[in-house]
C-alpha cells in the first residue's frame, strides 16, 4: 500500500500530476486545493497518498498534508454515496476548513452548492461526519503563531469563518473564491481578528 510519495514532479495538470520517485512515474489525482500549493515541473514534492485498488481500476489521490488525506479517507469510507471522484470535487471547491465548518454547523445548504452534491448527499455528510468533526479530527482554527497566548474557542473560529464567507458571497463572490479569500485573510491576521477585519482583509488582498 502506497502511503506517501517523495519525488520530482515531471508532469502537471489541474487535477492530476505525475511524480517520479525511485525511477518510477506515478500518476496522482489531486484536488485544486492541493495542486495550487505544489511547486512547478522539475521541483521536488511530497504527497500523502490515498490509494484505491479495484478489479477494474487503480488510482492514487494525493494531498500536501496528512490531515487532508485522512479527511478525504473519511469522506470516501464513511459516507455512503461518496466515492473518490465526488470527494475530489468537494476538495476542489472548498477548503478543508470550510468543509469541516459546514459539517460542524450542519449547513447542508452550503455543502449542496458544490457540483454533484445534492441536498440528500449534503445531509448524509453532516449526519455521518458531524460527531467526528466535533470531536476534533483536526482543528478548524488557524494555527496560533509561536509564542502567542491567544486562546479563541473553536466554535467562535467556526462562526467567524462562516460569517465571513457568507458576507463575501452576498457581495457577489463565488463560493470557492470567497473560501480562498477568507482563508488567506485569517492566515494573515491571526486567530484574534474580528469578523470585520477578516472581511476587510479578504476584500483587499
Amino acid at each position: 500500500m502506497i502511503a506517501s510519495l517523495n519525488g520530482i514532479i515531471i508532469e502537471s495538470r489541474l487535477l492530476q500530476i505525475v511524480i517520479e520517485a525511485g525511477g518510477v512515474g506515478y500518476e496522482v489525482n489531486v484536488p485544486i486545493t492541493t495542486s495550487e500549493k505544489l511547486p512547478g515541473i522539475g521541483k521536488a514534492a511530497k504527497l500523502f497518498i490515498y490509494a484505491v485498488y479495484r478489479d477494474d481500476t487503480q488510482a492514487l489521490y494525493g494531498f500536501v498534508n496528512r490531515d487532508d488525506r485522512e479527511f478525504f479517507k473519511l469522506l470516501v469510507e464513511k459516507v455512503s454515496g461518496v466515492g473518490p471522484k465526488m470527494a475530489l470535487t468537494l476538495f476542489s471547491k472548498m477548503s478543508i476548513r470550510m468543509l469541516e465548518t459546514a459539517i460542524q454547523n450542519e449547513d447542508a445548504k452550503l455543502l449542496s452548492q458544490c457540483p454533484g452534491i445534492g441536498k440528500k448527499t449534503a445531509e448524509r455528510l453532516i449526519i455521518e461526519l458531524r460527531d467526528k468533526v466535533k470531536s476534533g479530527i483536526r482543528s478548524i482554527a488557524p494555527e496560533v503563531p509561536t509564542g502567542s497566548s491567544a486562546q479563541i474557542p473553536e466554535d467562535e473560529h467556526s462562526t467567524k469563518f462562516q460569517d465571513a464567507i457568507s458576507a463575501l458571497m452576498a457581495l457577489g463572490y463565488k463560493l470557492p473564491d470567497a473560501d480562498k479569500a477568507v482563508n488567506k485573510a485569517i492566515s494573515r491576521l491571526g486567530p484574534s481578528a474580528t469578523i470585520e477585519e477578516i472581511i476587510k482583509s479578504a476584500l483587499n488582498p
